[in-house]
């Protein structure tokens, strides 16, 4: 009889989502009432999340080109259920992520561009104009959410430094601080964690430099202080704690390519009728614990598929 070992970057099927963990909790919370409820949920709230107090320069006015038709997510599960391998490959990682040092900033803009910029955070974001934008999040796990973006276009950071002719690809690199990333001592994986786009993609309107959510300063666990938000692709190509944007004229090959290419290829957009290997793609488990159907594009074909149609030989959806 042949066993298989998983790999340290393999995800059981079991743990996609923990639908019995959310639905456990949401019981709980419905199960507080009156006044003493609230004292009792005040109470629940951990300090990484109360700690982020609402801010003027987060509160944005709302983008309504960009429509939903469900409800926004539960702020406490989306800022609470995530993704982040440096500090842990669970998705309780919100409390170890308060470690991270956000202030001082940079993001450092170079490669086959005409001006390239190291620019101070704080400064940039004084100075661009930002919104609200509600866009529907899917993983690659199959779970999703929805969720009300505060940021800008990725396109207007990448108007600052002039690519080059020759320039067709960006890549995206998350911060590495050892000292607050406990993840990072995990060797197999191909540190630092870069993602990448081609040039259309990352200037379409819905790619989106994320600064903030639930209209305060983004949270750590999510990616603070800013990161790339491209809805119509799985989560994963949404990296978090961005420090650097090179162009390139060669296709990259990002973090979770590099693991397993068979699984999580360059493109990554999502298309219910192709399967992951390990699971279906077809369907779809919210943080309030519904199953509902996944969407071509995740529902926004009308904005990004004309991005593709010279790409059929391509393998688009992994």
């Amino acid at each position: 009889m042949l066993f298989k070992e998983k790999k340290g970057w393999e995800i059981p099927e079991q743990r996609i989502t923990e639908e019995a963990f959310f639905r456990n909790r949401r019981d709980l919370i419905k199960c507080i009432g009156g006044t003493t409820g609230l004292f009792a949920a005040t109470a629940m709230v951990p300090a990484a999340l109360a700690s982020q107090n609402t801010d003027q320069k987060y509160q944005a006015t709302r983008n309504e080109r960009y429509k939903f038709s469900r409800t926004l997510t539960d702020e406490f599960d989306a800022t609470t259920y995530n993704n982040f391998y440096e500090f842990g490959s669970h998705k309780s990682i919100y409390k170890a992520a308060q470690a991270l040092k956000t202030s001082p900033w940079s993001i450092t803009i170079d490669g086959l561009v005409d001006n390239p910029k190291k620019l101070d955070w704080d400064d940039l974001l004084s100075q661009l104009p930002i919104e609200e934008r509600v866009y529907r999040h899917r993983c690659v796990e199959a779970w999703s959410m929805i969720v009300p973006w505060i940021g800008f276009p990725l396109a207007s950071l990448i108007s600052l430094v002039k690519p080059l002719s020759n320039a067709k690809y960006i890549v995206l690199e998350t911060i590495m601080d050892k000292d607050a990333m406990p993840g990072l001592r995990q060797h197999w994986y191909p540190w630092p964690y870069t993602e990448g786009l081609t040039l259309d993609e990352a200037g379409n309107e819905l790619a989106f430099m994320a600064t903030g959510v639930y209209g305060k300063k983004l949270p750590k666990q999510m990616g603070a202080p800013v990161r790339l938000v491209v809805p119509w692709k799985y989560g994963f190509k949404s990296i978090k704690s961005v420090v650097r944007i090179t162009f390139t004229d060669k296709r990259p090959v990002s973090f979770w390519e590099k693991l397993q290419p068979k699984e999580y290829g360059f493109w990554a957009n999502v298309n219910p009728k192709v399967d992951h290997p390990r699971w279906s793609q077809a369907r779809e488990r919210t943080l309030s614990g519904q199953t509902i159907p996944t969407q071509l594009f995740n529902g926004y074909a009308e904005f990004v598929a004309q991005l593709y149609e010279d790409k059929k030989s391509e393998n688009l959806f992994r």
